[in-house]
């Protein structure tokens, strides 16, 4: 299992790859509709809890997948059958997934983790018999995610307050564990494949939002006295809102920021909060929609904030990150004007069809100010085994 080169041409996302994104769409979907259902029933706190956590634990198990095979993808026999154990992993984690919100029992999505953790740490420890130069990071990582999983198993035997303790501990554990492992020699991670990983997952998660705004045609379609023309403003709002998102992220997509492991652990992390705002925006219209249909226990700004606080957090990682080429001049300022904007709107008797006019809005002024600038945007970075800090 040598190191595969990060000067590769054409490197793309393999079909087994591919698979492995299929099955955390259950996962995902699981996680967006608790929510959307936490939140009808006016259960904002447990709602709000319970999916920071299990999603944290959905995007953390794809992303150690998903960093590894950039690295490692040899695609031989041992590791596509490790990586099917991962797949079982997987799919056990989102069948655990209504657990989890209903009666905060962990139980079922450990055990998927300590599925996943076993085929991930063995991939580890083949990586380090087979690549000297980066042996000590391969047994930092087999070591670290080994005692970090045991930290996730012992936790079950905590009531509260000393279970959330012991899980905010060991998620803390987690996050650190890459940042110990690859201060001893930096993995060799395809930027352009990592870049497009990433942007997969995103259209995973924009999917929940797709559904909500189809949900919202159905019903429509589907009232008794005739189309309902609310639902049909918020069916197109939705999409309006999603095209937006969609654009925003996609056009021109850069790397700038994997040129250091420092800024690449930013990128990384930071996709936390791009990957569970966009699901739960997608949650957000789902009450809406149940808001519009009288099936939804919430205030008027409830429902708004539903979708704006998720969005705002949206706008705002994005534009933190870097995913698109630099703006110059004042709209620079397009973003956090945006996100402010959207939060307003939640208190507004029209918020989601305000707040997509805001959206499209900031995808327009951003695609004219960069369209504008006739700067070659370098779609290429240096190698990631020349990282300095």
């Amino acid at each position: 299992m040598t190191a595969r080169r990060t000067d590769e041409t054409h490197r793309s996302s393999t079909p087994l790859e591919l698979f492995f994104d299929l099955c955390f769409v259950a996962a995902v979907a699981q996680a967006a509709s608790h929510l959307h259902h936490d939140l009808s029933a006016g259960h904002l706190g447990h709602a709000v809890g319970n999916y920071l956590w299990v999603f944290f634990a959905i995007w953390w198990a794809w992303g150690n997948f998903t960093w590894f095979a950039s690295a490692y993808d040899n695609d031989d026999d041992a590791y596509r059958l490790l990586t099917m154990v991962q797949i079982a992993g997987a799919l056990t984690l989102a069948a655990g997934v209504p657990r989890a919100f209903e009666s905060g029992d962990y139980l079922v999505i450990t055990v998927g983790y300590v599925i996943l953790r076993l085929a991930m740490v063995v991939q580890w420890l083949r990586a380090a018999g087979a690549d000297p130069e980066r042996r000590t990071t391969a047994l930092r990582y087999a070591v670290g995610y080994a005692l970090v999983q045991a930290g996730w198993v012992a936790r079950l035997a905590f009531d509260q307050p000393a279970y959330l303790y012991a899980g905010l501990a060991v998620a803390v554990g987690e996050l650190l564990v890459p940042i110990w492992a690859e201060r001893a020699r930096v993995t060799t991670f395809h930027p352009e494949h990592i870049t497009e990983r990433f942007g997969l997952f995103t259209l995973i998660v924009l999917g929940e939002a797709v559904l909500a705004a189809t949900v919202a045609v159905q019903t429509a379609a589907d009232a008794r006295d005739g189309l309902d023309v609310d639902l049909l403003v918020l069916a197109g709002s939705g999409l309006l809102l999603v095209l937006s998102l969609w654009w925003l992220y996609f056009d021109r997509t850069t790397q700038r920021m994997l040129r250091s492991m420092r800024t690449t652990i930013i990128w990384g992390y930071g996709h936390y909060l791009v990957f569970a705002s966009t699901a739960a925006i997608g949650a957000g219209l789902a009450v809406a929609v149940d808001a519009l249909t009288g099936h939804a226990h919430v205030t008027r700004l409830q429902q708004g904030l539903a979708v704006g606080i998720p969005l705002a957090v949206w706008i705002a990682t994005v534009r933190w990150l870097r995913v698109g080429p630099p703006l110059p001049g004042p709209a620079a300022a397009a973003s956090p004007v945006a996100a402010v904007l959207v939060l307003a709107a939640a208190w507004t008797s029209a918020a989601v069809p305000l707040m997509a006019v805001i959206t499209a809005t900031l995808t327009a002024a951003t695609t004219w100010a960069v369209r504008r600038t006739d700067r070659p945007w370098k779609r290429t970075v240096s190698g990631a085994g020349r990282m300095r800090d």
